[in-house]
């Protein structure tokens, strides 16, 4: 299912010839599509409906009603949801974690990888328990260079990529290779070995890793690909807020931004390796 945007998603004429019948487009009226999967879904259909992350906002009373009330096993995919993406005030899709991974029963998946990409798109197909959005990868096609998993239920366990300790990395979708690159910044800096953790899940918290990492960790560094406000980031800090954990949260500022320089505005927000492992030095050093 579409909504007027089916190059996008993969479905040039060619491809949407091929599908026939098991092609829908909407128009624009994304709001319907929502809508309509749900009813699909709640009558045992496989629905995918497949737009642009800016375009999503339209849809939050279909999501919230319709889809997640119903828990409607719904999967939708999300096209330029990075600041990777379109960047003209009218089309910005990096505020979809803070939007979406808020609404109850809704499962949000943030890939860093194509393997892992197809992976969680494979499974939200053939699960029927729950509403599940994923963000299809902006930041370019990366191999994968850690064990992708073929199941993400149950959900909210995160994935320990490299164990180290002091500093640990939850580094989210499209800013996981920025994690990594941090990563080795951090350890040049301080000779101990960095925690590497990719969470795939923007909507929920694995707590019990978040506990683990009490042991031995003094920071812990989150990094998505949106804004900082009601995001992933501020999840983990909520968490951390009653212990000693020292938490540094990165992505954007909320703010409408028109016609940017991507590299630009990472840099001013901080995204970039050398910044990021300034700003836990001073931490570690405080």
């Amino acid at each position: 299912v579409t909504a007027a945007v089916p190059s996008n998603v993969g479905f040039p004429k060619e491809n949407r010839e091929k599908a026939g019948n098991q092609y829908i487009d909407v128009g624009i009226a994304e709001e319907q599509a929502v809508a309509m999967c749900s009813g699909i879904a709640k009558n045992g259909g496989k629905p995918i409906f497949g737009t642009n992350a800016t375009f999503i906002q339209r849809t939050y009373d279909q999501f919230s009603q319709d889809v997640c009330i119903n828990q409607s096993p719904v999967t939708t995919i999300l096209n330029y949801s990075s600041v990777l993406g379109l960047n003209d005030v009218t089309h910005l899709g990096f505020y979809t974690i803070s939007m979406l991974s808020n609404i109850p029963n809704l499962v949000y998946l943030a890939p860093t990888c194509k393997e892992e990409y197809l992976a969680m798109l494979d499974w939200s197909v053939e699960q029927d328990k729950y509403p599940v959005v994923i963000s299809m990868p902006g930041n370019g096609v990366h191999p994968a260079k850690y064990p992708v998993a073929s199941s993400y239920d149950p959900l909210n366990e995160y994935q320990v990529c490299e164990k180290g300790e002091e500093v640990a990395v939850l580094a989210l979708g499209d800013f996981f290779q920025l994690g990594e690159e941090a990563a080795r910044s951090i350890e040049k800096e301080t000779g101990k070995k960095v925690t590497l953790i990719n969470p795939r899940f923007a909507s929920g918290l694995d707590e019990k890793l978040l506990s683990d990492l009490k042991e031995n960790h003094r920071v812990v560094v989150t990094l998505e690909d949106g804004i900082l406000e009601g995001g992933f980031g501020h999840k983990v800090a909520g968490y951390y807020s009653t212990s000693d954990m020292k938490v540094l949260n990165f992505g954007l500022k909320k703010e409408f931004y028109d016609r940017y320089d991507a590299e630009q505005l990472l840099k001013e927000n901080h995204l970039t390796k050398e910044l990021i492992m300034k700003d836990v030095m001073k931490l570690l050093h405080a």
